[in-house]
């Protein structure tokens, strides 16, 4: 295994650690490093994706437990925080849920052969989310400023969340369509091959049969001109 995927993995690994350290508010100072942890964490994804491309080292593998790997750190962070009654559970839900569709619709496309591309506003999303998990925490100990630019920045993921969304299933409607109409065009065609296959197998034998008329004719009458 190469170097981006063991951070990658690393990344999993350490988020039950990230979210027993976010749930333990007995420990000192438990918002600096429950918030500490959870972005140096957040921050691996962007390191093993660079490395990744650095070193020429993108796998398969790489690809499928990195977008993984993201959405467990996210909706582990954002339980925790509704757990801790930090962030209303609504919003939680539509961007989880968001997840969860996208996914969905991800496996749909392969499933039928096409792919969805990242789009920007997917991109950006996981950035935005990473700076409100950790404005939260932080405006829960400083408040002021700091908790009503973390307000901002959810509702920002809230909303980026249902817009990409909306993206996603327009992408994935208008490749569908396309994957439907290739495959049904396609199978007309097949069908109109077969069809031609079947008449000129019907003509050979039709040809084959008034050869052989024509043997049975000679052979009875051999002074029938050939």
């Amino acid at each position: 295994m190469n170097l981006p995927n063991s951070l990658t993995l690393a990344r999993i690994f350490l988020i039950p650690i990230v979210v027993a350290v976010l749930l333990t508010k007995e420990m000192p100072n438990w918002v600096f490093w429950g918030a500490s942890l959870f972005l140096v964490t957040a921050l691996t994804d962007l390191l093993d994706g660079y490395l990744a491309r650095r070193r020429k080292q993108v796998t398969t593998l790489g690809r499928l437990m990195d977008p993984i790997a993201d959405k467990l750190l996210i909706s582990s962070a954002l339980i925790s925080l509704v757990w801790l009654k930090m962030v209303p559970a609504w919003m939680v839900v539509i961007i989880i849920g968001r997840e969860f569709a996208v996914s969905g619709l991800r496996s749909i496309a392969a499933h039928e052969g096409f792919s969805i591309n990242v789009s920007t506003l997917g991109k950006g999303k996981m950035v935005t989310q990473v700076a409100a998990v950790v404005g939260i925490l932080l405006g829960h100990k400083y408040e002021g400023w700091v908790q009503g630019t973390a307000k901002v920045l959810l509702w920002a993921v809230v909303i980026l969340a249902l817009v990409s969304m909306l993206q996603y299933f327009r992408e994935f409607w208008s490749k569908l369509d396309t994957s439907i109409k290739y495959r049904e065009k396609r199978r007309l065609k097949v069908k109109e091959h077969r069809q031609r296959l079947a008449a000129e197998r019907r003509e050979l034998g039709r040809l084959r049969e008034m050869e052989r008329i024509r043997k049975q004719q000679e052979e009875l009458d051999p002074t029938t001109p050939g």
